[in-house]
C-alpha cells in the first residue's frame, strides 16, 4: 500500500507475550510533580533512557508488523518544559540512543512525528503559557535533529491553535507573532490541525489566518471536520489542506465513540475504526489512526480495508 497508516504512541499488542508486568515495554514513564522535585534532573534521564529504550523495540515491533507511521510519544520526555535536554546528566548516552532511533527510521523508511499536548498555545494571551510553549515545541525540535531527521513537515510537530480569544483574529496573530520566535528546526515542522467544536477553527479558518502568513501546513482530521465549524464540504476542506504540503500530508482518522457506546460524546474517539478513510478515489496523503485500540486498531482497518 502507497499511503502509510499508523498509530499513536502506547502499542497495546507488544506485551501480550506473558512478560511480568514490572517487564511492560513502555514509552511514557512518567512522574507526578512532588516526584519531580524530590528526584531531579538525575532521575528524569533514568526514565528517558528507558522509555527511548522501548521506543526502539516498539518501531522494530512496528517494522515486523508493516506499520510504518509511528507518532512518538512526548511522554518519553517527563517534565521537559523544566530542563534542556543537553542539561540531563546522562545526555551523552540519550544523544546515541536517539541516534539510534533515527538510524531505524531512516533504514526502514518510517515516518514519525509528535503531537504535543493541548497546553501549548503558542497564541495565548498568557505569557507564561507561550515561553513554555515554544520552549517545549524548540526541545521537541531538538529531540528530531539529534534522530538526524530533516527538518521538514515530513517529520511534523503537530499542534491545534488552542485559543480564540479575545477573537480568533487576535489569537491567530499572536500565535503568527510568536511562531517567529521558535527555533528554525521548530519552524520547519510545526503544523496545526482542524478543530472538533464550531467555535474554534475549521481548514479554510486556518489557511486565510495562519497559512496565508507563515505559509504552515494544515493537519485535516476527518473526524473533527464533522463536528467542527462547516464551511466547505470534506473534500474541498482536505484538498486546501493538501494545498498547504510540499510534502506527503498527513491526516487524522477516527470513529465516534457513539459507535461503541451510544451514552457517549459524540466526538469522543471509539476504540476502532468504523469508516473507510476517504481517499475520495484520488488523493495521496498518509493517515494517522487516533482510536483507542492503537497498534490493534491499524491491523483491524488493514485487514478489513
Amino acid at each position: 500500500m502507497k499511503n502509510k497508516i499508523g498509530y499513536c504512541c502506547i502499542n497495546l499488542s507488544i506485551n501480550e507475550d506473558g512478560r511480568p508486568k514490572k517487564d511492560y515495554i513502555k514509552v511514557n514513564r512518567g512522574m507526578i510533580k512532588r516526584t519531580f522535585e524530590a528526584k531531579g534532573l538525575s532521575y528524569v534521564s533514568e526514565l528517558i533512557i528507558l522509555n527511548l529504550k522501548d521506543t526502539v523495540k516498539v518501531l522494530n515491533w512496528n517494522i515486523n508488523n508493516n506499520i510504518n507511521l509511528y507518532r512518538l510519544s512526548s511522554d518519553s520526555f517527563p517534565w521537559l518544559t523544566e530542563y534542556n535536554l543537553e542539561d540531563l546528566p546522562n545526555f551523552d548516552k540519550i544523544k546515541n540512543l536517539l541516534k539510534g532511533i533515527g538510524t531505524i527510521i531512516k533504514n526502514n523508511n518510517l515516518r514519525v512525528g509528535y503531537h504535543p499536548g493541548p497546553f501549548n498555545v503558542l497564541g495565548s494571551e498568557n505569557p507564561n503559557v507561550v515561553d513554555k510553549t515554544i520552549h517545549e515545541l524548540n526541545f521537541t525540535a531538538s529531540i528530531l535533529d539529534y534522530m538526524g531527521l530533516d527538518k521538514t513537515p515530513y517529520y511534523p510537530i503537530n499542534i491545534h491553535l488552542n485559543s480564540t480569544k479575545p477573537s480568533r483574529e487576535e489569537a491567530v496573530q499572536r500565535f503568527v507573532d510568536n511562531f517567529e520566535r521558535l527555533s528554525d528546526s521548530a519552524k520547519s515542522r510545526l503544523t496545526v490541525e482542524n478543530d472538533d467544536k464550531e467555535g474554534q477553527y475549521s481548514v479554510k479558518m486556518l489557511y486565510e489566518l495562519v497559512n496565508s502568513k507563515i505559509d504552515i501546513p494544515i493537519v485535516f482530521d476527518f473526524h473533527h471536520f464533522n463536528y467542527g465549524p462547516q464551511d466547505q464540504t470534506m473534500e474541498e476542506a482536505l484538498i486546501m489542506a493538501h494545498l498547504t504540503w510540499k510534502v506527503t500530508p498527513i491526516t487524522h482518522m477516527s470513529s465516534s465513540k457513539l459507535n461503541e457506546t451510544k451514552d457517549s460524546r459524540a466526538t469522543a474517539h471509539s476504540d476502532y475504526i468504523y469508516e473507510k478513510i476517504p481517499y475520495f478515489n484520488k488523493y495521496e496523503f498518509d493517515c494517522e489512526l487516533e482510536a483507542k485500540a492503537k497498534d490493534k486498531a491499524v491491523i483491524q482497518y488493514l485487514k478489513y480495508y
